[in-house]
């Protein structure tokens, strides 16, 4: 069942991977995620989520042992299945994103029938508006459309994106770091009519 999810949402974190290609990514995911083919961008630093600690290509906890604005994509697959803080993960995510690069967090819908599969696993599901405010809380700016992604109800693969959640298994959302100019532009002065002329 969680591995024809992790199937259903292989070509949104391709998509992801060939979003800024040559540069550097980051991919927090369950080990069971397999790398999509045909990734042109190098390989990206792949950690698994378990309790307090990632492993993967690299063993370590929060804060993660990466540069600053050193990522142009960083993907969260299913981040709410870890045991580690959320917000203190998407805030480290923020601070490894380069201005202008996206999160892509792929999540677990809390309203799909699917649900009833993963139920008594431990498993915990948060919905869309949990996660805005979430991302807004580390600095990113959400976009405003959620798609969903999965099966429904079958035990089948269903690699395609729908506009809205609807109920569907899971569901994407991006978020793009921005940042504000070094120097504040002044905003211009009004212009003042003088006293008794005509309008």
């Amino acid at each position: 069942m969680g591995q024809v999810l992790l199937d259903s949402e292989a070509d949104c974190v391709g998509a992801a991977l060939r979003q800024r290609p040559g540069q550097a990514a980051l991919w927090l995911g369950p080990a069971a995620a397999s790398l999509p083919d045909g990734s042109e961008s190098p390989l990206p630093v792949r950690l698994h989520l378990g309790g307090a600690a990632f492993h993967g290509d690299l063993r370590c906890g929060l804060p993660l042992p990466l540069a600053s604005d050193s990522c142009a994509v960083v993907i969260v697959q299913h981040g709410d299945a870890s045991g580690c803080d959320q917000a203190a993960m998407l805030a480290e995510c923020a601070r490894v994103l380069l201005p202008g690069g996206w999160l892509w967090l792929l999540a677990l819908n809390p309203l799909s029938p699917y649900r009833l599969r993963w139920r008594g696993q431990g498993l915990h599901a948060r919905e869309p508006v949990t996660w805005r405010k979430r991302l807004r809380a580390a600095g990113l700016a959400p976009d405003s459309l959620t798609q969903g992604v999965g099966p429904v109800w079958d035990i089948a693969v269903d690699a395609r994106l729908q506009d809205g959640v609807g109920l569907r298994a899971a569901f994407l959302l991006r978020a793009e770091k921005r940042r504000l100019p070094m120097t504040p532009l002044r905003k211009p002065r009004p212009l003042a009519l003088q006293a008794g002329a005509a309008a």
